[in-house]
């Protein structure tokens, strides 16, 4: 004989709230299993206390309640099993950004020890000629625009028979920093003009006058280069209008590790002072640049 409940005590049974049960009954996630046609009183089986836990449950572990629908009307244990482990990487993902997060707080919270000063040089590059897409992007849109950029280039670069002659650079605007929208070009050096083809281009990129620091880890937190950067442009160097550059010498297509993503993070200078003339990474000659 089936045990039911009232919604009152179901609640209390599952800890959910009346309100969740009425709107989870709404949109067909956990029907009670009665309702009194004449009252409209939902009555619940003590059989689905289990089912409730277990949407709870996911719920405290942020899962969308699509995909507990999903899970719950699975038609077999390994699709379940499929979707709860998707759920799970994710959750995975999410704790190592946020201990990242933690760890960069720390980071910036702790003073510097004495002489602990970032590796910046002066140096000058020259123009390449490069195969490019280029862009107006919002700054919240970059990530995803650069990678799929990235991965046309050099798709594009390898179809056409050219040899990459440097890693791949990025050209940013000022308004894509300070306005939040702006434009963005992302590159890879060849050793000939690329054809036109879809959105890529042919490109000069003209020679220019950096200073260069490196950026070690994911791109969420390349904000702290910049800041030495600027900071050490300020003191030191004579800044200059004109686009950002990084250079990308280790990335996604090395290692999926982001901990181990080197960029060179470049910002236009003047020099006053005899330059550092070591050639840089994009040309012929390898770039003695320090380890992370």
């Amino acid at each position: 004989m089936t045990s039911y409940l009232p919604i009152g005590d179901f609640s209390r049974a599952t800890h959910m709230t009346v309100k969740t049960l009425r709107h989870y009954h709404e949109i067909g996630l956990l029907e009670p299993a009665d309702v009194d046609p004449r009252t409209g009183y939902r009555r619940y089986s003590v059989e689905q206390i289990p089912t409730a836990q277990v949407v709870r449950r996911f719920r405290d572990l942020g899962m969308p309640l699509e995909e507990i629908r999903t899970i719950l009307t699975a038609s077999d244990v390994a699709t379940r099993n499929r979707h709860i482990s998707a759920h799970l990487r994710r959750l995975e993902e999410e704790l190592g950004r946020t201990q990242r997060a933690v760890a960069a707080l720390h980071d910036l919270l702790t003073p510097p020890a004495s002489g602990d000063v970032p590796a910046i040089e002066l140096r000058s590059v020259g123009a390449v000629t490069a195969a490019a897409i280029t862009a107006t992007v919002e700054a919240r849109d970059v990530e995803t625009w650069f990678q799929g950029a990235l991965g046309e280039l050099f798709a594009t670069v390898a179809g056409q028979g050219l040899r990459e002659t440097g890693p791949a650079g990025g050209v940013y605007a000022d308004e894509l920093f300070t306005l939040h929208r702006g434009a963005a070009t992302v590159f890879v050096p060849c050793d000939g003009p690329v054809r036109p083809l879809g959105r890529v281009e042919p490109l000069h990129v003209p020679p220019a006058e950096l200073a260069v620091i490196e950026h070690c880890g994911p791109p969420s937190e390349v904000d702290r280069a910049y800041g030495a950067l600027a900071t050490y442009v300020s003191r030191h160097a004579l800044a200059v209008d004109g686009p950002l550059r990084e250079y990308y010498l280790v990335g996604r297509r090395q290692t999926p590790d982001s901990a181990l993503w080197r960029t060179e993070v470049c910002w236009p200078v003047f020099h006053t002072s005899g330059p550092d003339q070591r050639p840089h990474a994009g040309s012929d000659t390898e770039c003695a640049t320090p380890p992370c």
